[in-house]
Order: C-alpha cells, then sequence, then structure tokens
C-alpha cells in the first residue's frame, strides 16, 4: 500500500465494556509502522490510576505521552483532594488534552474504571476530542469490521464471564479482517476490589471463518 504524503497508517483493535460489578478493556497487541510490523506484543492497555485505565488508539508516541500527563494530574488530584479521582474526571483530563491540542495529535482513547460514585463506567474520546459516556466502546481501525457484531450481540448486566467471550470474540473476528490488527489479546478486569490482567495468546484465540 503507497501512501500519500503526508499521511499515517495507523491500526489497533480497542475494546470497553460494563458488566455486573465492573468493566472490561481490552485490545489487541499489533503495533505498526505502515505496511511493516513493528511490535507484536505490545500493550495498549495503560493504567493511569489504580482503578482507573485507558486503551490507546492512534500513534503511539501521542497517546502515550497523553496518558503520561493525564498519570501524572491524577497523581497531584489524589494529593490535594484526599481521595481517589472519579473515572468522569480522568475522562475529562483526556478530552481536555486531545481537544487543545487536537491539530497536533493523532490519539483516540478508551476510558475505563470504577470509583465509588458511579461504579464501573465507560468513556470514549474519539480522535478530535469529543467525550462520551457508554455502556460499551470499541474503538481503532478494526473496529469498522464488528460495529454490527458489537450491536447484535452486546447485551445490558452482562456477567464477567459472558462479557470476557464477547469481547475475546469481538477483538478476534477485528484481528482477522483488520491487518493492522493482530498478534494476541489482552484484557484487564477492574472492580472495586481491584485489577485482574488477562493475556490470551495469539494460538489460543477463537477461530472464525475466513474465505
Amino acid at each position: 500500500m503507497v501512501l500519500k504524503e503526508g499521511e499515517v497508517n495507523l491500526g489497533t483493535t480497542t475494546m470497553a465494556v460494563t458488566f455486573k460489578g465492573g468493566v472490561i478493556i481490552g485490545a489487541d497487541s499489533r503495533s505498526t509502522i505502515g505496511s511493516f510490523i513493528a511490535n507484536r506484543v505490545t500493550n495498549k492497555l495503560a493504567e493511569v490510576h489504580d482503578l482507573i485505565y485507558c486503551c490507546r488508539s492512534g500513534s503511539s508516541a501521542d497517546t502515550q505521552a497523553v496518558s503520561d500527563i493525564v498519570r501524572y494530574y491524577l497523581q497531584m488530584y489524589t494529593v490535594n483532594e484526599k481521595e481517589p479521582p472519579s473515572v468522569r474526571t480522568a475522562a475529562a483530563l483526556f478530552r481536555e488534552l486531545c481537544y487543545t491540542n487536537k491539530d497536533n495529535l493523532t490519539a483516540g482513547f478508551i476510558v475505563a474504571g470504577w470509583d465509588r460514585h458511579d461504579k464501573g463506567t465507560i468513556w470514549n474520546v474519539p480522535l478530535g476530542g469529543s467525550l462520551h459516556q457508554q455502556p460499551f466502546a470499541i474503538g481503532g481501525s478494526g473496529s469498522t469490521y464488528i460495529y454490527g457484531y458489537c450491536d447484535a450481540t452486546f447485551r445490558e448486566d452482562m456477567s464477567k464471564d459472558e462479557c470476557m467471550e464477547f469481547m475475546k470474540n469481538s477483538i478476534s473476528l477485528a484481528m482477522s479482517r483488520d491487518g493492522s490488527s493482530g498478534g494476541c489479546i489482552r484484557l484487564a478486569v477492574i472492580t472495586e476490589t481491584g485489577v485482574e490482567k488477562i493475556f490470551v495468546p495469539g494460538n489460543k484465540l477463537q477461530v472464525h471463518w475466513e474465505g
């Protein structure tokens, strides 16, 4: 594939889903530079506070810089307010940074976590810096292949196991169709009691028809 002058080819698949008791976030692990796979095992899930994580899509440099800045501000918030930040507060910081610098950043985020005010919540900050609360969110180039599947399959108040199966199926479907998504799947289950990280290697992914 030949890119136009100034054009950058970026790709990934990120996802977050609410369930009874918390949220689960997940992503593939492929990082690309054009058609070249630069890293097969990238971790696209970034911790910004104890029970708040984000999924990164877009430019790796941009998203890492923004998530590092948000992490710093949330640490300062905790010291000043003497309480942990809400997921809404973290998402608002992502929105502010992305919107203010929208002409200079190629960065999209899904912010998810648990707090004592709103319990488990998901906020989507797509390219451009808008902010949307959703019961589930998908992002990255791979998301375009699975919107119909996710709309048809998602149910509110799914159990943890149902939610994990839904996410593994969705991300593996995107990985099978999107050339910029691949590798393995990383998941993080966020509840009031903590964060459980799950790794699904490539040879354990769901197998789908490939014509």
